[in-house]
């Protein structure tokens, strides 16, 4: 096998990016790293009301799980994830963006993924900040 491909149940299936990465142990390592920049962040740190960022912390681990493969807890939990509406309530500008990509990065490069891997998901963050842009500078 190529490491990319199982067997499951007698059939040949593709694994998920969530499989190939690590799984449920990798993005919470990716969160839990950008929540440690968040914390101390003049800019981002307002966004979150909640006094504990653990929350917000399980939300986005539960959020990306899914996204990538993983279990659906987030949508059994939460709904449709909704991501542009669930953050009107915050001003998110370009500064807000660079800030939220900034720690981000951090993560990211902290998981030591693969060059592939680790190029998918940038493209996904950076695609979803930029989307998440509701205010001009």
């Amino acid at each position: 096998m190529d490491g990319v491909t199982e067997i499951r149940r007698g059939t040949l299936q593709e694994q998920t990016f969530y499989e190939q990465v690590g799984g449920e142990e990798t993005f919470r390592r990716l969160v839990h790293r950008f929540y440690e920049g968040v914390k101390d962040d003049p800019l981002l740190r307002p966004m979150y009301p909640e006094e504990d960022l653990g929350p917000a912390e399980e939300r986005l681990a539960l959020f990306l799980m899914q996204y990538w493969g993983g279990p659906t807890t987030y949508s059994d939990n939460r709904g449709h994830p909704r991501l542009r509406m669930r953050h009107v309530p915050f001003k998110v500008d370009r500064a807000a963006h660079d800030a939220w990509l900034k720690h981000m990065r951090d993560a990211v490069d902290d998981l030591g993924l693969s060059e592939e891997h680790e190029q998918t998901l940038w493209k996904y963050l950076t695609y979803a900040a930029a989307s998440m842009i509701n205010s001009p500078d």
